[in-house]
């Protein structure tokens, strides 16, 4: 098994309240429930891991007790950290602010994770090989001080290394031209509809794909994720000219949507690390969404022996997972 996901983004603490509704200005509000755990690009490092795609983390991570929480939690899921960690400055944290709808509003105070050096992307590169899948998220080219430094990595990245691009809730906060340059190297752009939209004026998730993936470098691909209803997928190694193909989603009874994207992603890329066709791993992401949304906290996403059973045994993406399982 050569390919690894190589994790270019930000690892941080994520403290999540649940209440009832969101305070109005100046106001308050008890949360019935509270707690911390790892988060961030973690959930995709985790969504990846969990299927057998080995993963590193490329991104900073602090010296103090958010940075020790970073790190304890990658090594329970088998992911080292490329770079050493800051001395000067711990890891960041999200408030995430759950209501009693499911929804979601978050505010990130950011630390070391976002923070990447030019020497420390020098250290990433070198890390990177043919075969690897780099996961690079909207979060750094929206932090002031890793923004420059993640656009040039990203679009030096040579040919043989799949890059993947999922702009997250900042996209609009991206610097045009950061994002137009990584654009143009992308492999696969991986967005929900909302993202997906501010990104090209178009609403609907299938339209939205096809829009997107005509923009992209020949062979690039798109996965617009529509949450229940499934994804979109436009682009990558089929023909587009029939249009973006609907993948349909798996129905569940909603618990928290929080991470589900990131574990759509983090399945999507080791399934396409694992060798299936594009088409084939965003049904399989599908899945795992689907399972991470059952379950509350944000790195929730299914391990093999979890998905296999939802898949079927005849499924050519259980037989992939067994083979994997075997490899590790």
């Amino acid at each position: 098994m050569s390919a690894r996901l190589v994790l270019a983004g930000s690892v941080l603490v994520d403290m999540v309240l649940r209440v009832p509704r969101l305070p109005e200005r100046g106001g308050d509000v008890l949360a019935s429930d509270a707690g911390h755990r790892v988060g961030g690009g973690f959930n995709v490092l985790a969504a990846a891991r969990r299927l057998g795609l080995p993963a590193v983390y490329g991104g900073g991570h602090g010296t103090g007790p958010f940075g020790d929480l970073v790190r304890g939690a990658l090594d329970a899921e088998g992911v080292r950290p490329v770079l050493p960690a800051h001395t000067e400055r711990d890891t960041g944290y999200c408030v995430a602010l759950v209501d009693s709808g499911g929804e979601r509003t978050f505010v990130t105070a950011s630390g070391a994770e976002a923070a990447l050096t030019s020497a420390e992307a020098v250290r990433l590169a070198a890390c990177v090989r043919a075969g690897d899948l780099v996961q690079l998220s909207g979060y750094g080219l929206a932090y002031p001080q890793s923004a420059p430094v993640l656009t040039e990595f990203a679009a030096s990245l040579p040919e043989g290394v799949v890059l993947c691009l999922d702009p997250g809730p900042l996209v609009a906060e991206i610097e045009p031209v950061r994002l137009e340059r990584v654009l143009a190297r992308v492999d696969w752009l991986s967005c929900n509809q909302r993202e997906a939209e501010l990104l090209c004026g178009v609403a609907e998730g299938g339209p939205a794909a096809e829009e997107l993936a005509r923009g992209l470098r020949p062979g690039a691909g798109v996965l617009v994720r529509g949450d229940a209803d499934g994804c979109w997928l436009a682009g990558g190694s089929r023909r587009t000219e029939g249009g973006a193909v609907a993948v349909p989603g798996r129905p569940v009874e909603l618990v928290d949507s929080n991470g589900a994207g990131d574990a759509h992603v983090g399945a999507f890329l080791a399934f396409l690390g694992l060798g299936a066709a594009p088409l084939d791993a965003a049904r399989g992401a599908n899945v795992a969404a689907s399972v991470a949304v059952t379950r509350r906290g944000p790195a929730t996403g299914p391990t093999a022996a979890e998905l296999v059973p939802l898949l079927g045994p005849e499924d050519p993406l259980a037989a992939l997972l067994a083979d994997a399982a075997t490899e590790t």
